[in-house]
């Protein structure tokens, strides 16, 4: 099997201003034809992270490596393949979004046909006579994804990029960046503080809070950290938990509920049935699966979204 080493990776990244530590001793790995979701609240440090992966600002302390090769000495290489889009487009607003692409094609010496394959991935073709100024927010957001696209990069980095869309923007931007992996051999970095944002488009994800990685891996292996229980409530805990124990079962008890890893319905009909016959009154089953949204707060501590 060839080793690919992964398309970024950081050791340690840390970045403090004026001795508070804004991120800290951060080691992220996002692999070739991926669409990793960085997620986080505001404030956790996941813009700072994206500036130092496209050395925009320093880092304390730690390494970034983008394409296997070092940032500090490889940054123009690294950058002419990489794309990004950090916290708001720019653009000159008295230019039209084609004047606007004609711009940084010459910035980015890549030829002219990418200007009209990067608007029409980005649904802009028919507006792109028109000026920056006169777009709408989702229409100013998508010339900055346009301008990210633009000399089709290995590597495309986008900081909240459904910020301030409507819901039909912000599914249009997602159904877009789904499409890049596959269609084009384009690996996605993005950040969000929006669980449900993340968990639609995703394949991997790492989770900041206060400038500490708190999670990393796929979206799979989030989800498996969740497993289901089932739940007996009871006002007689002792006694059912003794029959259960008896039928090979091990219950956690908390107060009046027995706790059971997750059964198949013919064998919650089966224990209820046990419980009932011995005069055991069963005053409620369910089953309990954390959301993402728990499991987010339980890493984070935070609420997901203000």
């Amino acid at each position: 099997m060839i080793n690919t080493s992964p398309i970024v990776e950081t050791h340690n990244l840390s970045k403090s201003y004026g001795g508070m530590n804004r991120v800290h001793q951060v080691n992220l790995s996002v692999e070739k034809g991926q669409i990793f979701g960085f997620l986080g609240p505001n404030g956790a440090g996941k813009t700072t992270t994206l500036k130092m992966l496209l050395g925009l600002i320093k880092p304390s302390e730690g390494t970034v490596k983008v394409f296997g090769k070092d940032l500090t000495t490889h940054r123009p290489a690294i950058l002419s393949q990489t794309g990004s889009l950090i916290e708001s487009p720019s653009y000159y607003g008295h230019l039209t979004g084609l004047e606007n692409m004609k711009v940084m094609q010459r910035l980015r010496n890549v030829p002219s046909k990418n200007i009209d394959e990067a608007l029409k991935i980005v649904r802009l073709e028919n507006q792109k006579h028109k000026q920056a100024d006169q777009y709408s927010l989702g229409m100013k957001q998508r010339l900055g994804i346009a301008m990210a696209l633009l000399a089709f990069p290995n590597l495309l980095v986008l900081d909240e990029p459904t910020n301030g869309l409507d819901p039909a923007g912000i599914g249009e931007i997602r159904e877009l960046i789904k499409s890049l992996p596959g269609q084009y051999g384009i690996t996605v970095l993005l950040s969000s503080h929006l669980l449900s944002e993340i968990e639609q488009i995703a394949t991997s994800v790492g989770i900041i809070s206060d400038g500490k990685l708190l999670f990393q891996g796929t979206m799979q292996s989030l989800q498996a950290n969740n497993q289901a229980t089932i739940r007996f409530q009871t006002s007689e805990p002792a006694k059912a938990e003794k029959l259960l124990l008896t039928h090979g079962y091990m219950p956690q008890v908390h107060g009046n509920q027995l706790i059971l890893k997750y059964l198949r319905d013919e064998e919650v009909s089966k224990l209820n049935k046990a419980l009932v016959e011995q005069s055991i009154p069963v005053t409620r089953i369910e089953e309990h699966k954390k959301s993402l949204e728990d499991i987010f707060l339980d890493l984070t501590g935070k609420e997901r979204s203000l």
